[in-house]
């Protein structure tokens, strides 16, 4: 039945194309436009999804992408949409001799437009390509005119390596790692990453699937060049050709996005050793079939190494590399028998054991983009250990990163001085309007001597919640330097408003921290020094602002300065305090005869 569905479609030409903008993410502007297709709206086959499978299970696929391209192509011309259209095309379609012989370059030349604004965006399909045959068709079509996307980078079987291949002018990246990526930190690294392998190779980024006005300025942030999503705009038959308003307004928008805590690099004992994977070697006496039987024997083994009798590294053979030649006519038959060297990469990445997991990173973001696809030998004193694979180590800086911002504060689980530094510094360089708020808990030392160390920490837990509560995440940077010291980057537009509910928030909940005598007294009793019984009030908070404009201010460490100075104001307020120094500083030590003291609780 949806075979025939199917057939009915083709052959009355049932389709219908959408286009989704794709945007400059610093200037707003629409670079150009995928386009999208879709079934009649009644019928099970209006996905895309259901249309292709149905396709690919009747031997079709190639037929239904040749209509979809006329499709969209024809409907992108008769709306003259500006810049870019790009053109989703499957590996396997492209290789088709009717595709290669100018099939689609005379469906553009039909529609008037030229092969310079189209865009091949590769779409995968399949785990594995005779990648050569790949690069002669990718050149083929640059020959042409046209330029070449892959589609969903990380989501597939084997982008990375069709990256590496091909050397696209854009890469897209799942939205699988754009969505949420302002609460997950695996999902920014690998972003970063992306990022910077992109800038290494001269590829323009495009992150897809952006939904929340907070994923579209951390992409900004990021320096990802281009962005599309349903926040953008959602895919449709006539689409706008300029930006909507909201949107336009939030990338204008001065700030920096707050990033999920992973700057602080800690763990720096971490060596390449943790990485360390055993794969069986060969020797240059192994001829090629034998290495071709260790492939096909095991479907997990990607590469072979190549070692000497000393077991010293001389090559690594890959299988893509060998199975992609034993494809090819006669080249079994002509090289099987022959040493495997022959077919080896005789200049492998090679690390010893204990080389610094953030030191080989750099090396392989440095190094040529198949080591990072193929992995690299580990040795000992030059001695083969083992493998290690570019996604363990991704995997590993990822958690190092991960966990040095979650226990840069054990007890409060938020950042400390260097993602605090870090992010101050994104705000000065970024131009930002922001207010640096100094947070100090009074009277704080002595309770601890009373009351004990546990219900010190209860206190030092319960103002992280406080602070945390009345903050924007999206927005406002929470830090805690040490002790009983905490930092509040403020961007929100009310600061203000949330400083003093900080402040009533505090002394509505800290009393329950005392018992009933002191609470009754309204303070509590410890001996000085000198043995002396001393009254302290009940601990109370005390909060030092500065507001930072743009080119005021040259480093995180007059920030800091001046955020403490207004703190040293504040604890000269009896009770939970806001002190704010509004005037136009430039970071220097300064009398407050200007500031605004306030008092709350």
């Amino acid at each position: 039945m949806l075979l025939l569905r199917l057939k009915e479609i083709l052959e009355r030409r049932q389709l219908s194309a959408l286009f989704q903008p794709i945007i400059n993410m610093q200037s707003g502007s629409i670079v150009g436009y995928e386009g999208l297709i879709r079934g009649p709206s009644d019928s099970p086959l209006h996905s895309p999804l259901n249309l292709f499978k149905v396709a690919r299970a009747n031997n079709l696929t190639v037929e239904v992408e040749h209509m979809c391209r006329r499709v969209v192509l024809e409907r992108f011309a008769e709306l003259k949409l500006p810049g870019k259209l790009f053109l989703n095309v499957s590996p396997e379609c492209l290789l088709q001799p009717e595709v290669r012989h100018g099939e689609t370059l005379g469906y553009i030349q039909e529609v008037g437009i030229n092969p310079d604004r189209v865009i091949i965006e590769l779409t995968e399909s399949q785990p594995t390509y005779d990648y050569e045959l790949l690069r002669e068709a990718v050149v083929h079509y640059r020959d042409m005119g046209f330029r070449i996307a892959i589609d969903d980078l990380g989501e597939g079987f084997s982008s990375l390596r069709l990256w590496s291949e091909l050397r696209p002018e854009y890469v897209k990246i799942d939205m699988h790692f754009i969505q949420g990526i302002n609460q997950d930190p695996v999902k920014l690294q690998f972003v970063r990453s992306i990022q910077e392998i992109a800038e290494k190779s001269g590829t323009i980024v495009i992150a897809e699937g952006i939904e929340t006005q907070t994923e579209l300025l951390l992409i900004r942030d990021l320096g990802i060049s281009c962005g599309q999503g349903y926040h953008i705009a959602r895919p449709h038959s006539n689409p706008p050709t300029t930006l909507s308003t909201d949107v336009a307004k939030a990338l204008r928008r001065s700030g920096v996005a707050v990033y999920p805590q992973d700057q602080a690099l800690g763990q720096r004992s971490l060596t390449a050793s943790k990485l360390l994977r055993i794969v069986p070697t060969v020797t240059p006496e192994m001829h090629n079939n034998r290495v071709y039987d260790m492939f096909t024997a095991d479907i997990e083994l990607q590469v072979i190494p190549v070692v000497d009798g000393n077991d010293i590294p001389l090559g690594l053979i890959t299988r893509a590399n060998l199975i992609d030649r034993f494809a090819r006519p006669y080249l079994r038959e002509l090289y099987g028998r022959k040493s495997c060297t022959i077919f080896m990469d005789t200049q492998p990445l090679i690390t010893d054991k204990e080389t610094n997991l953030q030191d080989l990173s750099q090396i392989i973001v440095e190094a040529e983009h198949h080591h990072l696809f193929n992995g690299f030998l580990i040795t000992d004193q030059g001695r083969y250990l083992g493998m290690g694979t570019g996604h363990d180590l991704m995997r590993e800086i990822t958690q190092m990163q991960i966990n040095a911002a979650r226990y840069a504060n054990p007890l409060t689980l938020l950042p400390g001085n260097v993602p605090l530094n870090e992010h101050i510094d994104r705000l000065l360089q970024g131009e930002a309007r922001f207010c640096a708020c100094y947070v100090d808990l009074d009277n704080f030392k002595p309770f601890n001597d009373v009351y004990g160390y546990r219900k010190g920490d209860d206190v030092l837990q319960l103002t992280g919640r406080i602070l945390s509560a009345h903050c924007d995440p999206d927005r406002d940077f929470v830090g805690h330097i040490g002790g009983d010291d905490f930092i509040i980057l403020f961007q929100s537009d009310d600061w203000e408003v949330r400083c003093q509910a900080i402040l009533s928030a505090f002394s509505s909940a800290i009393p329950d921290h005392f018992n009933i005598g002191d609470r009754q007294r309204g303070g509590y009793v410890s001996e000085d020094r000198r043995g002396i019984k001393v009254l302290h009030p009940l601990i109370t908070l005390s909060l030092g602002a500065i507001k930072a404009e743009p080119g005021q201010y040259g480093s995180h460490h007059q920030i800091s300065t001046s955020a403490s100075e207004a703190k040293m104001q504040a604890k000269k307020i009896l009770g939970n305090s806001l002190f704010v120094d509004r005037r136009q500083a430039h970071g220097t030590p300064r009398q407050f005869s200007a500031a605004e003291p306030t008092q709350a609780g």
